[in-house]
């Protein structure tokens, strides 16, 4: 069975509902057009503290290096996400590859 077209209106509640909930866990809004339902968000990688991994790294006698390298080049990467709606007026989202 096949799945109706929402309305106009109701595509644009909902594409505008998804974007606040990205806002709401910490992403920013990069560009929006509200022509086409389409939107990208950002959210900025962590910022790693060196000096304390490397004391972390002291006293562990070199295995929070695994750890401490996980943070630096996975989890301080920015992450970007098209959040958008389908030609048929479904939403959906999709990470983007940050270069």
């Amino acid at each position: 069975m096949r799945r109706s077209r929402p309305a106009k209106e109701q595509s644009l509640q909902v594409f505008s509902n998804m974007i606040s909930n990205k806002v709401h866990n910490g992403f920013t809004l990069e560009e929006r057009n509200d022509e086409f339902l389409f939107a990208v968000l950002s959210k900025g990688g962590k910022v790693v503290n060196h000096g304390l991994n490397f004391i972390i790294f002291c006293l562990t006698l070199g295995l929070w290096s695994f750890a401490w390298l996980y943070l630096t080049f996975e989890a301080s990467k920015q992450r970007k996400v098209l959040v958008a709606i389908d030609e048929d007026g479904f939403p959906f989202e999709e990470k983007c590859l940050v270069a």
